[in-house]
């Protein structure tokens, strides 16, 4: 790959598909000629308006909508982290085909109010439709960019429900308004308000479906051409899908992965999973318990996991950071635990509704003395259930605390995914009480610590300890130096053990080239964008996702070995250094300078275009101090 073409790629890294849209500018309000309805495969919707507005219901609506008819979807969505509220976006990506990213650009943008517009603008693409509430908002018509849709979304839901609905009310009149612009099926939308509303009262079943018709009928088809999402072909053997959040996936995945029992203290954006679990794990014989703080709720999860269960704890960064002397608990005692770290902008609140992946030197380094764990990192929604599950596995078969580094973005990012095979997946909870034969000691050396837990019998009547002090193989406190010794390297050698049966990454691309790209989390699909379209026009980029971070699989060094550049992408501060901090690993753990990194620290999602800019400006660096 030459340092002068990847740039060529940075103009075109959104992927919506409405071409003919590129050629159709100026303000058509008030026009009555009837438009055409035109076939696309892919689209990037984004609404903004106050967190007030309901705008993230009517993006799950079109998410989910998406995922029961078989197409591809993924969202992101942005928050105030104050309690008074404030502008707020959704967007959602639909798509025929594969989508790996929410889109660099709109096809559509949607402002509820003058500051949505002012705010977003920008982000719309060239030729790209602006449909905005013309009771609160007035364009710029000058810029014959765009197309502009205006419609009193605000009035004609008072309209539509009565003068006592206010403003209440038009993110469904908008619902229906998208329904009828792109064709969507009305009987499935009607099923998804049911679903959402049907527990509440009946007028606000009742009220939604007139908004949502109101809008429906409104004659948009007059001034903008229809569009409609060519069929996706489904495979003859495939699963329904399912659509649902990354906080989702990941508290469904514990769950089959044989969770039945945990405790943690709420925090954004870590809560959700609570909820689901405090719901769900009592139907299936388990208990998940809010407690009064942090260290109470690390401290019960532990106790959960000494009676012989696998148990979870979870938080974000904050959180995690007064788990910590717990943690270390259980690296010394050996006792299988989970901690979820959904990660967000920090130190200390920092942006508490924004993305980084922050949070990794803390998984691996953070704790006092030498506390090794396991670290795993998911890389999409879908990945997010399947990763739990794994990491239950690993915790339970080398008894040791696994972290999952989740972050914000996956934890509100709506995809939908084959349905997992529950009957094949589902792990058995139950803990081992059968008796232990005389001599058994949970902390043999050169064995992986296996405990029996409390009131099994133990034949011999040699009953063992579980302490967080320096310990001999029956758990019995003692100082000894050679003991410690050998006791460090056991705990330290199980995580060696792991990293030899772990696979390699997948390269995507060929397996020798200019750029190799290296990412973790939820830049996968980002990444793996950015690689289609830089190698579309012969540039030579691969990349590799890592979702075993802490231990590496064994055999990552000869991936390096094929490539000239090492660019490890990440949304975190390079440091001190000059390197982020999954590339400060590989470096320390490589010794290959070749590793360089590619950071930022803005909360946002990376785009594709800043992965393909961010690259040239890493080859030109190159290129100028051979």
């Amino acid at each position: 790959m030459t340092e002068k073409n990847i740039s060529d790629f940075t103009s075109c890294a959104g992927h919506a598909d409405i071409n003919d849209l590129s050629s159709i500018t100026g303000n058509l309000e008030g026009q009555n000629t009837a438009r055409r309805q035109q076939f696309i495969n892919d689209a990037v919707i984004r609404i903004a308006g106050n967190s007030q507005d309901g705008i993230q219901a009517v993006g799950g609506f079109l998410a989910r909508l998406a995922g029961r008819s078989a197409q591809d979807v993924m969202t992101y969505m942005t928050i105030p982290s104050t309690i008074s509220g404030g502008p707020s976006i959704f967007q959602v990506r639909i798509g025929s085909g594969e989508v790996l990213s929410a889109g660099d650009e709109a096809d559509f943008l949607v402002a509820f109010y003058q500051h949505s517009y002012k705010d977003h603008i920008g982000f719309l693409k060239k030729g790209g439709t602006l449909l905005y509430d013309s009771d609160h908002v007035q364009p710029d018509f000058t810029d014959k960019g765009h197309f502009y849709i205006g419609v009193p979304m605000t009035g004609l839901t008072v309209e539509a429900l009565g003068g006592t609905a206010k403003d209440k009310g038009k993110n469904i009149f908008l619902l229906g308004l998208l329904a009828k612009i792109f064709d969507l099926s009305v009987p499935k939308i009607e099923k998804l308000m049911e679903e959402r509303f049907g527990k509440k009262d009946p007028s606000v079943a009742n009220n939604a479906l007139m908004a949502f018709h109101a809008g429906y009928a409104y004659p948009v088809g007059n001034v903008i051409d229809l569009y409609q999402f060519e069929k996706t072909e489904k495979k003859p053997d495939a699963r329904p899908q399912v659509t649902m959040d990354g906080n989702q996936a990941l508290a469904y995945g514990l769950i089959a992965g044989g969770v039945r029992y945990g405790a943690a203290y709420p925090i954004t954006p870590w809560t959700s999973i609570m909820e689901i679990l405090r719901a769900e794990l009592p139907k299936y014989g388990g208990l998940f318990v809010q407690c009064e703080d942090e260290l109470a709720s690390v401290a019960m999860a532990l106790g959960y996991a000494f009676a012989g269960h696998t148990a979870v704890t979870g938080s974000s960064g904050p959180g995690i950071s007064l788990k910590t002397e717990a943690i270390g608990w259980a690296s010394m005692a050996e006792i299988p635990l989970l901690i979820v770290n959904v990660q967000r902008g920090g130190p200390s609140t920092g942006l508490p509704t924004h993305v980084e992946q922050s949070d990794l030197n803390q998984a691996i380094f953070g704790g006092h003395g030498d506390s090794p764990r396991v670290v795993l990192a998911p890389k999409t929604v879908e990945d997010c259930f399947y990763i739990a599950i794994e990491a239950a596995r690993i915790a339970r078969q080398y008894s040791t605390p696994v972290f999952i580094l989740s972050d914000a973005s996956l934890a509100t990012r709506i995809e939908a995914f084959e349905e997992p095979d529950l009957s094949i997946l589902m792990a058995d909870p139950r803990p081992d009480f059968s008796p232990r034969p005389a001599g058994f000691k949970p902390y043999t050396l050169g064995q992986i610590t296996h405990h029996a837990p409390p009131g099994v019998k133990i034949t011999d009547g040699q009953y063992p300890l579980v302490t967080g002090l320096e310990h001999d193989e029956l758990g019995h406190p003692t100082g000894n130096p050679k003991l410690h010794l050998a006791m460090t390297a056991k705990r330290r050698d199980k995580l060696r053990q792991l990293a030899n049966e772990l696979p390699l990454p997948e390269i995507h691309g060929p397996g020798e080239g200019n750029i190799l790209l290296v990412g973790w989390g939820s830049t996968y699909g980002p990444i793996r964008e950015a690689v289609d379209k830089a190698r579309s026009g012969g540039d030579s980029v691969s990349s590799i996702h890592l979702r075993h971070v802490h231990p590496l699989p064994v055999g990552i060094e000869t991936i390096f070995e094929g490539f000239n550049h090492v660019f490890v992408v990440e949304m975190n501060d390079e440091g001190v250094y000059g390197y982020g901090q999954l590339a400060a690993i590989l470096r320390a753990r490589y010794c290959n300078p070749k590793i360089q990194s590619i950071t930022k620290t803005d909360g946002l999602t990376y785009k594709v275009r800043e992965i393909l800019d961010r690259t040239t400006v890493h080859l030109n660096s190159a290129f100028a101090k051979r």
